[in-house]
């Protein structure tokens, strides 16, 4: 079977599974946690190089507070528990917005080089406009100005994009990193995590035509 080297991680469910089992809607984020430690497990097993799970966006953050300041807690919880396996860790985010966790700010530089772990990077308060750099309006070069550097340039090209919860749009993700990922939805919401979910993924991924536009 091929294995992409690189996963990415779109958890999305965990306000509308809360809802479906009578619990207010900030509580569902806390279940994700469990489910992101096993998917990482299982990237390790059959030889993922990377993975990236996708946190909050800065979008998010326009949500209730009670809402940002459980999803914020379980970001930062969830980088805690990878912290404690053998991967390396990078968080990429506005870390100049007051929404982004001082927690993680340790770990925005990638804690180790090591090439046998598998680097593992979290998008936290997260914004594609701000990833791709603001347009320079006085650039006469073009009209729409240029864009500048990625901020997100230490995370590499994307082979495949896993998204729970039914929902059939990116998001925002990483884009630049996106242009030729296969893309995988899963109807279950994230908390409702099941292995096999991971493996129907990586079989079907192994069943594409990979071209890269060739």
């Amino acid at each position: 079977m091929r294995i992409p080297e690189h996963i990415g991680i779109i958890p999305d469910g965990n306000r509308r599974w809360a809802k479906s089992k009578g619990l207010s809607k900030e509580e569902g984020y806390a279940h994700g946690l469990k489910p992101g430690l096993d998917v990482f497990k299982l990237c390790q097993e059959v030889g993922v190089k990377e993975l990236t799970f996708y946190g909050f966006t800065v979008d998010n953050t326009k949500r209730r507070s009670v809402q940002t300041q459980a999803f914020t807690k379980a970001c930062i919880e969830a980088v805690k528990i990878i912290a404690q396996e053998e991967a390396s860790i990078l968080v990429v985010g506005n870390t100049d917005s007051p929404m982004f966790p001082k927690e993680l700010l340790p770990y925005t530089t990638r804690t180790t080089t090591e090439e046998e772990q598998i680097k593992v990077n979290f998008l936290v308060n997260y914004g594609w406009h701000w990833d791709l750099g603001n347009l320079d309006q006085n650039d006469k070069r073009s009209k729409q100005g240029v864009i500048s550097s990625l901020k997100s340039k230490d995370i590499s090209r994307i082979d495949l994009i896993i998204r729970w919860g039914n929902r059939r749009r990116l998001s925002g993700f990483l884009p630049a990193q996106s242009v030729y990922s296969d893309f995988y939805v899963v109807e279950e919401y994230w908390p409702d995590f099941k292995e096999e979910h991971f493996y129907q993924a990586l079989n079907w991924y192994d069943q594409q035509d990979i071209t890269l536009g060739g």
